[in-house]
């Protein structure tokens, strides 16, 4: 198997990552993400300007809105714009009025979690564990710790493209086994595990299968999949053999040159293309509030 880039990369749960998003100016540092600090999703979101938000969507694959005030019905409606919202299967977080809005939250109020707390804690790919992939995922803050709570994205497009010729025509064509979880962490006692799911929930996911490499149905550009989190298995390949492959292309495609970070503040909203890149939420203290919404679409 030809050789790529496996510098040491630092666990993304408790990183302080140099690169961070310049909220002042509309391109990041890191050649994809986009701020649009003047965009009023309540007040603008027509027709017209979402044929805008879209071409640069899919053209930075990241977009960051600061100083949202939305309702539960204008995240949905917002997050719809994007394709067809899917509940998460964790659904004791559901949002009462809106079940496609999962509260994400370390709060705990007389007793009772208020959200999901520590998820996603690993590079991984939303929903890269159902029979369809997702197409997007949208965040809506609402409160922030004083330290960290910051989110890591990594371009999955560059990795693919930064490639050896023979190892991308080695691993172009192959099949990989996914489920639901964290393949690095199993232990359900863990910060770093996928969130636990009940013994109902572990009913509704199974196995499923997708390609290595895929093609972007909009841009056409070529990108390795989900290479950390939910990916366990190549087919066609021993087990050992497969794994120690999706490592060897998790720690390329995880390498800090292929990374941005995003810090939040209450009101940003983000939205991220799940065809183009990993994403790994950050560990935060406990004590220090943080609360978001999160929707994920697939195709409508």
């Amino acid at each position: 198997m030809s050789a790529v880039d496996d510098s040491s990369v630092s666990n993304p749960s408790f990183e302080s990552p140099s690169v961070k998003m310049n909220r002042r100016h509309g391109r990041s540092r890191g050649g994809f993400a986009r701020v649009l600090p003047d965009f009023n999703i309540a007040l603008d979101l027509n027709d017209h300007n979402f044929a805008e938000i879209e071409e640069m969507f899919y053209e930075s694959h990241l977009l960051v809105l600061p100083g949202q005030t939305l309702s539960p019905k204008q995240f949905h409606d917002w997050a719809s714009r994007f394709g067809r919202p899917e509940p998460h299967v964790i659904n004791q977080f559901h949002h009462c009025e809106f079940p496609d809005i999962l509260w994400l939250s370390n709060v705990v109020k007389h007793g009772v979690p208020q959200g999901l707390a520590d998820a996603g804690t690993y590079f991984h790919t939303d929903y890269s564990y159902l029979t369809k992939v997702a197409r997007a995922t949208t965040l809506y803050s609402i409160e922030v710790p004083s330290i960290g709570g910051n989110t890591l994205f990594a371009d999955q497009t560059a990795a693919w493209e930064d490639l050896p010729h023979a190892m991308k025509q080695e691993i172009e064509s192959l099949m990989v086994r996914h489920h639901y979880g964290n393949r690095d962490d199993l232990n359900e006692a863990s910060r770093t595990v996928a969130s636990v799911l009940s013994d109902e929930q572990k009913e509704l996911v199974t196995w499923v299968t997708h390609p290595l490499v895929m093609t972007h149905w909009y841009t056409g550009r070529r990108a390795l999949y989900a290479v950390s989190g939910s990916s366990f298995e190549i087919e066609g390949m021993p087990a050992r053999e497969g794994r120690q492959l999706l490592d060897q292309l998790k720690q390329h495609a995880t390498h800090p040159r292929y990374r941005e970070s995003v810090s939040y503040r209450p009101g940003d909203v983000v939205i991220w293309d799940n065809l183009a890149l990993l994403h790994a939420a950050t560990l935060t203290d406990p004590s220090m509030p943080r609360t978001l919404w999160r929707i994920t679409v697939k195709a409508p």
